[in-house]
């Protein structure tokens, strides 16, 4: 143990604001630490001559893991998508690149990085003025939305209209723009007999899209253009990773489901992964057959996981408790004096105590299922499915897409659990303790065209983890592993980088592929995520693999350096990315 004479122990307010280990009910990722107005305003040189009328303030920024943290940056919030064509003109005549920001629940450096120097950019706070909705009647039913609308109000909407998606991300605190920037997604395939719903589709909400108005450079200036699902351009756009700057865009939707979600904390780990030779009915592609909607957190050094089940359930069963809100996972959603205590201890180094904390959090999760009667809940899709709220303890992940055949998704978890638990024990062995909160495991259907209704011909999003292989019709679904800690953990980066390594030579050949999980942590190496130039490179390449060259990864990039060929809409980490 650390001396506390030598290392004073943190209070519990300065371990959430420096590890990130929380923040306030009032901000999910983004902490407006101040805001100064540009007239009074001296951290920055101030933008010359910025258009009249869209009031400019100086304004810090944080992502959702406090790992990427800007000081100040030059801010705005344009009232209306013709405010963002003013600013963009500005910038592109001064220089000046222009930055889109949600509510920060990112861990990529897609938007920025860490310490970038931002002197030179405008972050567009888009939750302020651009969150309008319109719901529109027809068939099928589709809503339109602008990209500063957060899910959690999109889906209240929708409930009201007796509409709703096949699945969502689990934070409701995340913008519409977010979301569709890196096709965000829920867990969602068929389960054995069930058909999908007209309007909904088992992949991303990327594949959701059925048109999006873009800010665009059209030769001479930049100004709105609307692409429809049929424009072989709008495949670049449906999952941009913030390469682009969209405004609006309108969604299909199907009718609302009613959806039970049931939690298992009693079923050995072992069961759950068992090597797919003897998988018996409490095995994780079982469930997935039973349910379709299935998640899994297990803690490293605990005998038992977490497991979340969905179903559609029009009736409310017997035993289940009915639910007619979000966020019912109420004992996950603060940061307790034991979790506090644990990031302190972290923060000093001292990482012997994480075997008794992973056992204690999910003796939590046990105990917390029981006590606020939420083991089996049943209620309107967007009450069982939201359920990370803005005061969730903050965690980094890495985050892989393996793609590959729902006949081999057994083999997939359990290939992973065996090599995780191995490298877990590798590192206890030696006194580290690089993993102290759970991996995650999840299963979607891919973005297949075929499922946006109604529209034949319908673009493939050319940058989505979960684009179909044409050169592997069998693979059809995609098996997402995600690993993680609390931020600055010792070891942990050896630890991803090592992980990351192993996944990548695993699953190869005919058997599956993998991409990044574009808003996690990957390309990681011992000095951080995002750093490892083969692996993004690597990642480019497996991008492309398997698709015709004339729509492909590199097209993705012509088309978005085509519509905005100054590069206003980019960040340092995206010059590497999609030079």
């Amino acid at each position: 143990m650390n001396d506390p004479t030598q290392h004073p122990r943190p209070t519990r307010r300065t371990v959430i604001g420096t590890a990130g280990a929380a923040a306030l009910a009032t901000a999910l990722g983004w902490t407006p630490a101040f805001r100064v107005p540009a007239a009074h305003a001296a951290a920055l040189p101030t933008p010359p001559a910025f258009p009249a009328g869209i009031p400019l303030y100086q304004q810090a920024f944080e992502n959702w893991s406090g790992e990427i943290h800007i000081e100040a940056a030059w801010t705005c919030a344009p009232a209306t998508p013709a405010d963002i064509v003013t600013i963009a003109n500005w910038a592109h005549a001064n220089g000046y690149r222009v930055r889109a920001r949600g509510m920060g629940h990112n861990w990529s450096p897609l938007m920025t990085s860490d310490g970038e120097n931002v002197d030179h950019t405008i972050f567009l706070d888009t939750t302020q003025h651009l969150t309008a909705v319109t719901v529109n009647t027809g068939t099928p039913r589709t809503v339109t939305v602008q990209t500063g609308c957060q899910m959690d109000r999109l889906m209240q909407i929708l409930e009201d209209d007796n509409l709703g998606f096949m699945s969502i991300p689990f934070p409701g605190g995340i913008t519409i723009g977010g979301v569709l920037a890196i096709n965000a997604h829920g867990s969602s395939v068929p389960a054995t007999g069930e058909t999908r719903p007209s309007g909904m589709t088992y992949g991303s909400m990327s594949n959701t899209i059925r048109s999006l108005t873009a800010v665009v450079w059209n030769g001479s200036a930049y100004t709105l253009k609307t692409f429809q699902r049929t424009d072989p351009h709008i495949g670049a756009f449906l999952s941009h990773l913030g390469r682009a700057l969209i405004t609006e865009v309108t969604l299909q939707v199907g009718t609302n489901q009613n959806i039970r979600c049931q939690s298992w904390y009693s079923t050995q780990v072992g069961d759950v992964f068992a090597p797919p030779a003897s998988a018996g009915s409490n095995s994780f592609s079982k469930l997935v057959d039973k349910y379709g909607r299935v998640e899994v957190l297990w803690f490293p050094f605990t005998t038992v996981p977490w497991i979340k089940m969905w179903s559609v359930a029009p009736s409310k069963p017997l035993l289940s408790k009915k639910v007619t809100s979000p966020y019912n996972y109420t004992f996950v959603n603060f940061v307790s004096e034991e979790q506090s205590d644990f990031v302190a201890d972290i923060v000093n180094g001292d990482v012997i105590g994480t075997s008794t904390f992973t056992n204690s959090q999910m003796a939590v999760v046990g105990s917390g299922l029981i006590v606020t009667g939420t083991w089996d809940i049943w209620g309107k899709s967007k009450n069982t499915w939201l359920w990370v709220e803005r005061t969730t303890l903050r965690i980094v992940e890495t985050g892989f897409a393996v793609i590959t055949s729902r006949a081999n998704i057994q083999r997939v978890v359990h290939e992973f659990y065996v090599k995780y638990r191995a490298t877990v024990e590798a590192y206890k062995a030696q006194g580290k303790y690089p993993m102290n909160m759970p991996f995650e495991i999840r299963v979607n259907g891919l973005d297949q065209p075929a499922e946006v209704d109604g529209i034949t011909g319908a673009a493939t999003p050319l940058l989505s983890s979960l684009r179909p292989r044409p050169d592997h019709p069998e693979w059809n679904v995609c098996v997402w592993i995600d690993m993680g800690t609390i931020p600055g953990t010792p070891e942990s980066d050896a630890f991803y980088s090592e992980m990351e390594a192993w996944i990548l030579a695993n699953y190869t050949g005919t058997y599956a592929g993998v991409r990044p999980e574009w808003s996690k942590a990957w390309a990681c190496a011992p000095g951080g995520a995002w750093t490892d130039t083969t692996r993004i490179t690597g990642y480019k390449n497996a991008m492309n693999a398997g698709q015709p060259a004339t729509s492909n990864y590199d097209t993705a990039r012509t088309i978005l350096n085509s519509y905005d060929p100054a590069r206003t809409f980019s960040s340092t980490f995206l010059d590497t990315l999609l030079p």
